[in-house]
């Protein structure tokens, strides 16, 4: 089952925090929602949910038309930041409690909790409390809870966000995990972090102030993004003001050969390259500038260069003898590695 929103606006007391959403997800596909806070890809999942209702626009659930419908009667499964769990009640009875909601029968909930603490890893905890667990063992809990339910469409709001680093890693290997074993459960994934991103997603929609930016797969969005927004927020990027030539951008003193095919010569653009594509030394579309701050970052050293008034991060390989600040360096890249984008940082 699908995901359809039409024109989906949301508004509270007149200030709009979702506007005019337009997007679909395929039946089994995991689409991340990717913004930074408020941008409203929260507000989109809640959409879904039933937990807000739009100002505008219908939600979708395959061919129906949930918009009016509570969110008990969308056969929908839901994890949040917090996992929500009940402290009082134990690991199985938590993950029973949307059956018994539902008035399942009493040995078909046996069966389903038993399922679903065994596919999370959880089944050996099942008589414990949540206190009793660390936090990613709840979060496993909180994902049994919402799959016990067979759910066809599961939304995960942020329920990375509350773990540590090591913890994060384990839990995004799970969920794809999980998502390789329940290939037909469709999965709307909202998070402010690229990595858990571009790591779990068919596909990706940048959301940015109440409005959808861009929407592709991780990697359409990383090697050929549609503005500088898009560019800054999947994967990080340079992003470097340049006037077009023909056949070429000038930065600086430095002409650079990247294809600027329809647009015309004069005309201001940005230029986007990933910092891990850009080489230490001698090579094509030289940059030269100063060092200015070194970072090592253990498989890699990322150099901040400062040349013609901008500043050029390059992650370069760890380096045994890194240049000093103030070094003058030269920098390259190959013109595949870089694409042009419309004229201003924001994306705008």
């Amino acid at each position: 089952m699908g995901i359809r929103f039409d024109g989906v606006t949301v508004a509270y007391d007149g200030n709009v925090v979702l506007d005019a959403l337009d997007l679909t997800v395929a039946p089994g596909e995991v689409m991340a929602l990717l913004g930074p806070s408020g941008s409203g890809k929260t507000t989109a999942l809640r959409a879904v949910a039933g937990f807000v209702r739009p100002a505008a626009g219908r939600v979708f659930l395959g061919d129906r038309d949930v918009t009016d419908l509570p969110p008990h009667r969308r056969g929908i499964g839901m994890v949040v930041q917090q996992y929500a769990l009940f402290p009082h009640l134990r690991v199985e009875d938590n993950v029973a409690f949307g059956l018994r909601a539902r008035k399942t029968a009493k040995a078909e909930i046996r069966t389903r909790v038993a399922e679903a603490l065994e596919m999370t890893g959880m089944a050996a905890y099942a008589r414990r409390h949540p206190r009793e667990l660390s936090g990613g063992q709840q979060q496993r809990v909180a994902i049994a809870r919402a799959l016990a339910v067979r759910p066809d469409v599961l939304l995960l709001d942020e329920p990375l966000s509350a773990l540590d680093a090591r913890l994060r890693s384990g839990m995004l290997a799970e969920l794809a995990r999980l998502h390789r074993e329940l290939p037909d459960v469709t999965i709307l994934y909202v998070t402010h972090d690229q990595v858990e991103a571009l790591t779990l997603a068919d596909r990706i929609a940048v959301m940015d102030r109440a409005r959808l930016r861009a929407c592709g797969t991780p990697r359409e969005l990383y090697r050929a993004p549609t503005d500088a927004f898009t560019a800054s927020f999947v994967g990080g990027a340079n992003l470097l003001p340049v006037t077009v030539g023909t056949g070429a951008v000038v930065l600086g003193d430095a002409e650079i050969a990247v294809g600027t095919a329809g647009i015309a010569p004069g005309a201001q653009a940005t230029l986007c390259v990933r910092p891990h594509l850009i080489g230490l030394g001698d090579g094509p579309n030289r940059i030269t500038g100063t060092v200015s701050e070194i970072q090592w970052r253990g498989a890699t050293h990322r150099l901040y260069v400062e040349a013609g008034g901008h500043r050029v991060m390059a992650d370069v390989r760890e380096l045994r003898e890194p240049p000093a600040l103030g070094d003058e360096v030269t920098l390259h890249f190959a013109a595949e590695d870089a694409a042009l984008l419309p004229a201003g940082v924001s994306g705008d």
